[in-house]
């Protein structure tokens, strides 16, 4: 992937199995979200292929009359402020209008209890916590497209830094609620993260990106116990090693 002369992925090569949970590792600025961005058909590669489900991804997902079901939860949960939660969790069912009011308001009511927030429909979302609009924007990730409502295809989960700048308890929540919402979705998930504890609490397979390149990829066992330069910098935060500051 490349900006004008800048690279910003360089020739990496992934393969995700369904239902397999890959945390995407590195320090600020390493393309993390750029790959993100790929798989939910919001960029297109400058070069190299990309295929979901083994269909090759030729055009940006706004073009695709029946993309792929991946579905991304933004760092900022990205509620529509106007909207109730109802209508925020609802959205795509209430926009395609495939189905009736009453069996939206089922399936919205069933992703909030996923998440813990039973009986907060027809509230906004200015008048819920920081931590309660992050859990809607887990709910609204349950809901699948109408044109997806009985695709066979496993959905693919993504998470763009879903625990940064959080407190340890809060992160925790959230990372539970990663695991449980993969687990009721049924789908596979990739989590960008550079948090440890998110890292070893959703992680099954771990790829470890720096300057555009994946420099180690492996297990959540192997990634504790590898001697792999780059990831013992990561995990250690220590100054030496290759790792370092990117220039102004």
């Amino acid at each position: 992937m490349r900006w004008g002369s800048t690279t910003v992925l360089d020739g990496v090569n992934l393969s995700l199995l369904p239902g397999e949970q890959l945390v995407v590792v590195g320090p600020s600025g390493a393309g993390k979200s750029t790959i993100l961005r790929l798989l939910a058909g919001l960029l297109l590669p400058s070069s190299g292929s990309l295929l979901l489900h083994g269909e090759p991804q030729t055009y940006l997902r706004i073009d695709q009359e029946n993309p792929p079901d991946v579905r991304l939860v933004f760092q900022n949960p990205a509620l529509l402020g106007s909207l109730t939660v109802r209508e925020n969790v609802g959205f795509l069912l209430y926009r395609y209008g495939r189905l009736k009011e009453g069996k939206i308001r089922q399936r919205v009511a069933e992703a909030l209890e996923a998440v813990g927030l039973s009986g907060i429909e027809e509230r906004l979302p200015g008048e819920l916590s920081g931590g309660m609009q992050k859990r809607v924007s887990f709910a609204r990730a349950l809901i699948p497209a109408p044109q997806l409502l009985d695709s066979p295809q496993m959905p693919l989960l993504l998470f763009d830094e879903p625990t940064a700048g959080l407190d340890p308890v809060a992160c925790t929540r959230i990372e539970d609620l990663i695991v449980r919402t993969t687990a009721v979705a049924q789908a596979s998930s990739v989590v960008v993260s550079h948090v440890h504890s998110t890292i070893e609490r959703t992680g099954g397979q771990i790829v470890m990106l720096y300057d555009g390149i994946f420099r180690w990829a492996g297990d959540l066992e192997a990634y504790r116990h590898t001697d792999n330069p780059y990831v013992m910098q990561f995990r250690s935060g220590s100054l030496r090693g290759p790792i370092q500051p990117a220039e102004a």
